[in-house]
């Protein structure tokens, strides 16, 4: 037992190493004998790329001796995700870990919870701003605006004038930053080079390919993540563009990092989720325990895996990053 609380605090003191500054508040509990948190994300289950942050919440769980859940909408429909997440509050646990991915669905629930007492630390999803109306402690996610920016630069100085995105979780508005701030990147109105493509990944494979058949000057693909992603590679294949059309993703899959790898996708932007499911959990069991919080949000991302650096991190994919 000595053992394991020495190489906790360790693993607490490392991370705390990686923010600014660490500010000392009052915790809403002490000491708790069963240390209880709840995860509440907007994915549906069909969306892979979170087994990486329920990778984390376990890994952080047993290294830190608490209890962490993980809830979301079976569909991803965020009237139900703000039902679970109010749920969550009624069940008194000890934290919220919680997306906000859409603000006004989203923040009465999160209002019951800051009445209540209990800590709430935002992830992924939302704005700081949002994360602080909210109540919450901290944010930590990556500023999606910011991000599809950064992609739209970068594609713009290889020389892409034109694109689509592939939006397979529209009904999100983080999923809109990022293809607004591309759009804004290259100088182009967003328009229609965003489509509302479903998450079935047949129907994302046909969309993309009457897209390209309708619109065959487009300079460039982006989609958000594997949900998108994997159709819309078998769909490049079967109109012989794959390896020929720019193509940029966000996140990252074993899929993403093979085709990186092989140059049928350009570049892969890396959220660094593993953090976002660490990070919360590591940050609220110190707050309940000893009263301290890191005092400014943390951006887990973005940072871009590309043919040249993606050996190191091909191997994580889907587990760690």
């Amino acid at each position: 037992m000595k053992y394991r609380i020495i190489k906790v605090v360790k693993k607490a003191s490392v991370l705390l190493g990686l923010v600014a500054g660490v500010a000392v508040f009052t915790p809403t509990t002490a000491l708790a004998a069963d240390e209880r948190f709840v995860l509440v994300s907007h994915a549906p289950d069909s969306d892979s790329w979170w087994n990486t942050i329920k990778n984390a919440i376990k890994e952080a769980g047993d290294q830190l001796d608490v209890k962490v859940e993980y809830r979301n909408p079976p569909t991803g429909d965020l009237a139900d995700m703000a039902r679970i997440l109010e749920q969550a509050v009624a069940s008194n646990p000890n934290g919220i870990i919680t997306t906000l991915a859409d603000y006004d669905v989203l923040k009465g629930a999160l209002k019951k919870a800051e009445k209540k007492g209990i800590p709430v630390i935002t992830i992924n999803s939302g704005t700081h701003q949002q994360s602080e109306d909210v109540g919450a402690l901290m944010h930590v996610g990556q500023p999606e605006y910011d991000a599809g920016y950064g992609a739209g630069k970068r594609a713009k100085k290889d020389g892409v004038k034109s694109f689509v995105c592939v939006n397979h979780y529209i009904t999100n508005p983080a999923s809109v930053e990022r293809c607004q701030g591309f759009a804004d990147a290259l100088g182009v109105d967003l328009g229609s080079q965003m489509i509302d493509s479903g998450q079935d990944p047949t129907g994302i494979e046909k969309k993309v390919l009457a897209y390209l058949r309708a619109k065959p000057d487009t300079g460039a693909v982006l989609t958000l993540g594997p949900t998108s992603a994997h159709p819309t590679l078998r769909a490049l294949e079967k109109n012989r563009q794959l390896g020929k059309i720019y193509f940029g993703t966000f996140d990252l899959s074993g899929e993403i990092a093979e085709a990186i790898k092989e140059g049928n996708i350009q570049w892969g932007i890396d959220q660094q989720p593993f953090l976002q499911g660490y990070v919360p959990v590591m940050a609220l069991t110190l707050y309940n325990r000893y009263g301290v919080i890191p005092s400014n949000n943390i951006n887990s991302g973005p940072g871009f895996v590309t043919k040249n650096n993606v050996g190191l991190v091909e191997k994580l994919a889907g587990e760690y990053r």
